[in-house]
C-alpha cells in the first residue's frame, strides 16, 4: 500500500480563491493579511505541488482526532526545520509506527497555515529511511554504558519509606518545578523540599546539572532527589542523554529518581536512575508516602493498640480480683492445708498396713503359683516317662520274640546274623520267647 502510495500520480491543484491588492492612490499597492497568504499559499502549490523531502522526525505527537503534527529537521545536523501536518487518511495508511528521532522521507506538498501564517508541510505518504543522527548516537551510548553496567539493575537501591528532606534538581522557572512542589504540597506537606537550579535545556545544561548532583551529594542534606524536567523533543531532552550526566547520576550517593518528558520519552538518566517516573508528578508522588494513608495506617495502628491494651488491662483486673479473693480470707487457706495435712497422716498411718497385706497377698498368690507349678512339673515328667517306658518297650527284643520269632547265638552270646556262618554239624542255640534250644545244622539236601 505504501509502495502504490508512494508512486501514484499528483493530487490536482486546489481551486484557490486570489486575493489582490487593492488599489489606493496612484501607483500604492495595499495587500490585505489573508491575501497576501493565500496568494503565497498559491504560489507555493503552483512550484511545489508534490515534493519529496527527507530529514528527521523532531516532537511527533498524534492528536485524538487522528492527525500527525511534527517537525522535520535535516538529518546532517543544519539548523532547518519544518512544521509538518499529516492528516487522518494519510496517517491511516502508514505500516509502520512514527516516533522521535526516526529518519523518513515524506511526499506531499508546501502550504501556509494561515490563521498563525506559518510555513508547513502537508504530507500525503511517509516512509521511513533509517534512524536520525541524534537517536543513532543516543543507541550507541546506550550500549556502551551498559555493557559497563551503569543500568544494571542489581545496582538500583530501594527509596527511604520516610524521606523528610527532598532535594529537586531542575530549572527554577520550568513548569516541572511547580509541578513537583504542588505534588508534594498536596500529598505530602510535612516533607521539605531543597531546590538546587539547574538549566535542563541547551549547551549549559549538562555541566550545570552534573554541579548540581555533586553540590547535592556533597551538601548531603536530604534523602533522596528528583531529577525532572517537563516534556519536549529528542533535542530538548538531550542534556538528559549526556554521558557526563548520566555517569554522575549513577554515582550519586543519594537515590535519584529521574521523571523527564512524558511517559513516551526515555532518557539514559532514567536507565541510570535507582528509580523511572512518567513525569515529574509521577516523580514526585513515588519519592514520598500520601500524608493521608499515613495518617490512616496510623489511626488503625492505634486502634489496634488500643484495643490490645484494653485486653490486657481487663485481664490483669480480672486475675488481681482473683487474687484478692484469696487473699481476703486466709482461713480458707489454712482450712484447706489442715484438710491436706490429716489426708497425709491418714495415708501414712495405713500405708505399713496396707503394705504388709499386699505382701501377704503377693506371698500367697506365688505360692499357689508355686504349688501349680510343682504339680504341673511332675505331671509332665510322669508323662515323659510313660513315653519312654513306651518306646523302651518297644525295642525290647522279647516283644519281638513273643510274636514267634527267634534269633540265633553262636554260643558266645554272639547273635548269627548270616547264612554263611552255618556250616554243617555245627551246634548252634535258638532263644525263643519261652526259652532256649540246642540245634544242630544238618547239611542241606542238594548238598
Amino acid at each position: 500500500m505504501l509502495a502504490r502510495l508512494w508512486t501514484s500520480r499528483p493530487a490536482p491543484a486546489l481551486g484557490l480563491r486570489v486575493i489582490g491588492p487593492r488599489e489606493t492612490a496612484p501607483g500604492r499597492r495595499i495587500w490585505g493579511v489573508a491575501g497576501l497568504l493565500e496568494a503565497v499559499s498559491q504560489s507555493l502549490s503552483e512550484r511545489f505541488s508534490v515534493v519529496v523531502v527527507g530529514g528527521e522526525i523532531s516532537g511527533f505527537t498524534r492528536a485524538a482526532s487522528g492527525h500527525c503534527y511534527f517537525g522535520l529537521k535535516d538529518a546532517d545536523g543544519q539548523a532547518a526545520s519544518l512544521r509538518c501536518a499529516m492528516f487522518r487518511r494519510a496517517a491511516a495508511l502508514l505500516d509502520f509506527a512514527p516516533g522521535e528521532g526516526l529518519l523518513v522521507e515524506l511526499r506531499g506538498r508546501v502550504a501556509v497555515y494561515e490563521p498563525r501564517g506559518e510555513l508547513q508541510f502537508i504530507v500525503e505518504a511517509m516512509r521511513r529511511a533509517g534512524a536520525g543522527t541524534l537517536y543513532e548516537q543516543f543507541l550507541k551510548l546506550r550500549a556502551r554504558l551498559a555493557a559497563e553496567g551503569l543500568f544494571d539493575a542489581d545496582a538500583k537501591r530501594a527509596l527511604p519509606s520516610h524521606p523528610r528532606r527532598i532535594g529537586v534538581i531542575t530549572s527554577a522557572a520550568g513548569a516541572a518545578l511547580h509541578d513537583v512542589l504542588t505534588a508534594l504540597a498536596r500529598r505530602a506537606p510535612q516533607v521539605e523540599v531543597v531546590v538546587y537550579p539547574s538549566p535542563v535545556q541547551g549547551a549549559e545544561a549538562p555541566p550545570a546539572l552534573v554541579r548540581a548532583l555533586q553540590t547535592a551529594n556533597a551538601r548531603a542534606e536530604v534523602d533522596l532527589l528528583l531529577l525532572v524536567r517537563g516534556g519536549g523533543s529528542l533535542e530538548d531532552l538531550w542534556a538528559f542523554n549526556d554521558e557526563r550526566v548520566v555517569r554522575a547520576v549513577a554515582a550519586s550517593a543519594l537515590p535519584v529518581v529521574c521523571g523527564v518528558g512524558h511517559e513516551t520519552d526515555v532518557t539514559l538518566c532514567d536507565l541510570a536512575a535507582d528509580l523511572r517516573a512518567p513525569t515529574p508528578t509521577a516523580a514526585a508522588e513515588l519519592a514520598a508516602p500520601s500524608r493521608e494513608a499515613l495518617m490512616q495506617q496510623l489511626a488503625t495502628l492505634e486502634r489496634g493498640l488500643t484495643l490490645r491494651t484494653d485486653h490486657r488491662l481487663q485481664s490483669l483486673a480480672q486475675r488481681l480480683d482473683r487474687l484478692a479473693l484469696r487473699l481476703a480470707r486466709p482461713s480458707d487457706a489454712l482450712a484447706r492445708q489442715r484438710r491436706m495435712l490429716d489426708l497425709l497422716a491418714q495415708r501414712a498411718a495405713a500405708a505399713p498396713v496396707r503394705r504388709v497385706e499386699l505382701q501377704r497377698q503377693r506371698l500367697a498368690h506365688l505360692a499357689q503359683r508355686h504349688e501349680r507349678a510343682g504339680a504341673d512339673t511332675l505331671r509332665r515328667q510322669a508323662a515323659r516317662l510313660d513315653s519312654l517306658q513306651a518306646r523302651l518297650q518297644a525295642l525290647d527284643p522279647q516283644h519281638v520274640l513273643a510274636r514267634g520269632y527267634a534269633w540265633l547265638d553262636d554260643g558266645a552270646g554272639g547273635a548269627i546274623t548270616s547264612v554263611a556262618a552255618l556250616t554243617p554239624g555245627r551246634e548252634v542255640q535258638a532263644v525263643l520267647a519261652d526259652g532256649k534250644a540246642r540245634l544242630k545244622v544238618l547239611p542241606s539236601p542238594q548238598g
